[in-house]
C-alpha cells in the first residue's frame, strides 16, 4: 500500500480517538515523538526492518520505548499495531499527518520560522500576532536554526515565504548592482 494512503488511515483514526476520548494534544505530541525517536535512531530503524527478529520481539522492544518516552495506552497500542502489521516505517508520515489534520481541526495555520540564531520568547511572540494579523489565521509558530542565514528571518507559511534574512537581502543588492 502506498506510504501517504497508510499514513491518512492511520492518522484519521488517532484523530478520531483522540478527539472522542479529549486526549488529542497529547495524542499527537506522543505519537510525534515517538516518530522523531523512531527517525533519529539507525539502530531502531534496523531493528524493526530485520526479518529474523519475531514480530513479539519487536513488540518488546517497542513496548521498552513507549515506556521510556513515557507515552499512554493509546499511543503504546497504535505502535504495537504498527509494529504487527509491519508498518512502523509508516510512523514519521503518520504523526506528519496527524498533525496536519489536528492543526486543521482546530483551525490552526503552521508557520516555519527560520533563524539565524537562538532569539528571545517576546520575538516570537510579536511575530506570531503580526502573522494572524497578516493571514487572518491562527498561527502555531515551528522555530527552526539556520546558520547559514547569517543574520535575520524566514517564514513560511503554506506557500508563502517571508524572507528577511541577510543573505537574501545581500542576493537583492547584488542583482541590482550588477547588470544581467
Amino acid at each position: 500500500m502506498i506510504p501517504g494512503v497508510i499514513a491518512k488511515r492511520y492518522a484519521t483514526a488517532l484523530l478520531e480517538l483522540g478527539s472522542e476520548s479529549g486526549q488529542l494534544d497529547t495524542l499527537v505530541d506522543e505519537i510525534g515523538r515517538a516518530a522523531e525517536t523512531y527517525e533519529q535512531s539507525a539502530e531502531l530503524r534496523t531493528t524493526f526492518e530485520d526479518p529474523l527478529l519475531t514480530a513479539q520481539v519487536k513488540k518488546t522492544i517497542m513496548n521498552d520505548v513507549s515506556d521510556r518516552l513515557g507515552l499512554g495506552q493509546t499511543a503504546k497500542n497504535t505502535l504495537g499495531l504498527l509494529v504487527d502489521r509491519r508498518r512502523i516505517r509508516a510512523l514519521p508520515a503518520i504523526a506528519v499527518r496527524l498533525r496536519e489534520l489536528a492543526d486543521r481541526k482546530r483551525g490552526v495555520v503552521r508557520a516555519e520560522v527560520l533563524t539565524a540564531m537562538p532569539l528571545p520568547e517576546d520575538y516570537f511572540e510579536r511575530l506570531q500576532r503580526e502573522l494572524e494579523r497578516v493571514t487572518g489565521h491562527r498561527i502555531a509558530l515551528d522555530r527552526k536554526l539556520d546558520t547559514s542565514l547569517i543574520c535575520g528571518v524566514v517564514v513560511r507559511v503554506g506557500d508563502t515565504v517571508y524572507d528577511g534574512s541577510l543573505v537574501a537581502r545581500l542576493k537583492q543588492m547584488k542583482e541590482s548592482i550588477l547588470p544581467n
